[in-house]
C-alpha cells in the first residue's frame, strides 16, 4: 500500500462525522487508535462465518477458527521478531500482562530484601503490580528519576543497580510525554547485574520498529487497540527459557495437559499462561490491523507521525501562553501542553465543542505530574490517519482559547 494519506483515511469510516456540528479531528490516539475496515470485516466475519471455541473442536468451524488464531500469533511473532510462537501470549491488553508478570515471576523469583527498578516515568499499571508484589514479598521499590524534560537520568539509573536488584520494569514509550526511553542501554546494564528487565511497549510498539530478540528484553507488554486492533486483547513476549521457569498465572482449560483430583500437569507454553477461552474474534481481528501497518511500513508511518509532531510543536509553539511538557529530545508522536492560567480539563471541553478530541488529566501517570509540578496536561496524539490540515484546526482552536484566558 502507497502512502495515500486520502486513501488511508478513506479506511476509517469513524473519522468521517461531524462531533458538535464541526468534522471531527481525534487527537486521542495514545488511548486508543482507530479501525480501518478490515479489522472491523475480520471481527463480523469470524461472528458471521466461523464462531467457534479453538483448539478442541473436531468440525470444520472449529478447524478453521483455530487456524485464523495460531495465524495472528504467528503474525505477531514476526511483528516483534520473536524466536518462536510459543514465546507469544494472548492477554487482555498490557495492563494484565504486567500484572500476569508479577504474579508468576514476582512471586517466585522476587525475596525479601530483593529489589525492583521503575522510573518516574511509569504508567499505573507499570507501578501498582511492583507495589504489590513488593509489600507481599517484602522487597524495595526503586525509582529511576528524570529531568526537567522528562528523561531518564541514565546515571542515577546506574547507581540504583546493584545485586540486590532482580527487574527492572520500564516503559519503553512515555504515554504522558513521548519520550522514548534509552532501553538498549538499559537493558544492557540490568542484564550485567544479572536483573531481568520488562519493557512496557504500549506505545512503542504503534510508533517504532520492535526487535525483542535485538532488544534483547526479557520480556515485552503491548496493547492491540494502540495498534489499529481491537480493545481487550493484548499481548506478553517473554523469552521461553523465562516463561518455562515461571508458574502459570491461572488455572482452567487449555493450560493443563492432565488433572486429576491428586495433581494437575501444565500444558506447554504458551498455552500453559492462557487458561479458559481466549478473545478469539478480537485475536483473529487483530492480524489485519497488524497487515495494515506491514503494509504502510513502520518507517513509513513514523516518517508521517515524526513530520506531524514537528509541525504541531512549531506552530503550537508561536501561541502565547501555550507551555509544552515533556521535551525529550527522542519522542514518539506525543505532544502534551498547557495553557497558561488554565485547567487542562477546561481546555480539553474547549477542543472538544470544535470537534477536536483529545485527552486531558494526570493519563494515569500522577507519580510524573507530582515530579513535574502539574494536575495533568492535555495531550494530542497523533496516528497515520491525521494531517497537517487537522494541526491546523487545533492551532486555530489553541489560539483562541489562549486570547480567551489572555484577555
Amino acid at each position: 500500500m502507497s502512502f495515500d494519506l486520502e486513501k488511508i483515511r478513506g479506511l476509517f469510516p469513524v473519522l468521517h462525522q461531524e462531533v458538535h456540528g464541526k468534522p471531527l479531528v481525534y487527537f486521542d490516539n495514545a488511548a486508543t487508535t482507530q479501525k480501518p475496515n478490515s479489522v472491523l470485516d475480520a471481527l463480523s466475519n469470524y461472528y458471521l462465518r466461523d464462531n467457534s471455541n479453538i483448539h478442541r473442536g473436531a468440525h470444520a468451524l472449529a478447524d478453521r477458527a483455530t487456524r485464523y488464531f495460531e495465524a495472528t500469533r504467528e503474525t505477531v511473532k514476526n511483528f516483534i521478531n520473536a524466536r518462536e510462537t510459543a514465546e507469544v501470549i494472548f492477554t487482555k491488553g498490557t495492563t494484565e500482562s504486567i500484572n500476569l508478570v508479577a504474579a508468576t515471576f514476582g512471586r517466585s523469583f522476587i525475596n525479601k530484601g530483593d529489589e525492583i527498578l521503575i522510573s518516574t516515568l511509569e504508567h499505573h499499571s507499570n507501578i501498582v503490580p511492583w507495589q504489590m508484589v513488593c509489600e507481599e514479598r517484602g522487597a524495595l521499590l526503586k525509582i529511576i528519576p528524570i529531568n526537567d524534560a522528562g528523561e531518564i537520568l541514565v546515571e542515577e539509573f546506574e547507581k540504583l543497580l546493584s545485586p540486590k536488584t532482580k527487574l527492572v520494569s520500564i516503559v519503553h514509550a512515555s504515554n504522558a510525554l513521548g519520550t522514548i526511553n534509552p532501553v538498549q542501554k538499559i537493558i544492557q546494564a540490568a542484564h550485567a547485574i544479572g536483573a531481568k528487565v520488562l519493557l512496557d511497549g504500549a506505545q512503542s510498539s504503534s510508533h517504532l520498529e520492535i526487535d525483542v530478540q535485538a532488544l534483547d528484553c526479557d520480556f515485552f507488554a503491548f496493547s492491540a487497540h494502540k495498534l489499529y486492533g481491537p480493545t481487550g486483547l493484548g499481548v506478553l513476549y517473554g523469552k521461553r527459557e523465562v516463561l518455562e521457569s515461571i508458574p502459570p498465572y491461572q488455572g482452567g482449560g487449555e493450560m493443563i495437559k492432565e488433572v486429576t483430583f491428586e495433581k494437575t500437569s501444565y500444558n506447554e507454553i504458551p498455552f500453559k499462561f492462557e487458561a479458559g477461552t481466549p478473545n478469539i474474534g478480537d485475536v483473529i481481528a487483530f492480524k489485519s490491523a497488524l497487515d495494515f501497518i506491514n503494509d504502510l511500513g513502520k518507517k513509513n508511518i513514523k516518517a508521517h507521525e515524526d513530520d506531524l509532531l514537528s509541525y504541531a510543536s512549531s506552530r503550537l509553539g508561536e501561541i502565547k501562553g501555550f507551555i509544552p511538557v515533556g521535551t525529550a529530545s527522542q519522542k514518539v508522536s506525543v505532544l502534551s501542553f498547557n495553557i497558561n492560567g488554565m485547567h487542562p480539563y477546561d481546555v480539553g471541553m474547549m477542543l472538544d465543542a470544535n470537534g477536536i478530541a483529545v485527552r486531558t488529566g494526570h493519563h494515569c501517570t500522577q507519580p510524573l505530574m507530582k515530579r513535574l509540578g502539574l494536575e495533568g496536561t492535555v495531550r494530542a496524539s497523533f496516528a497515520v490517519y491525521n494531517s497537517k490540515l487537522e494541526i491546523d484546526s487545533l492551532v486555530e482552536s489553541v489560539t483562541k482559547i489562549a486570547r480567551i484566558k489572555n484577555k
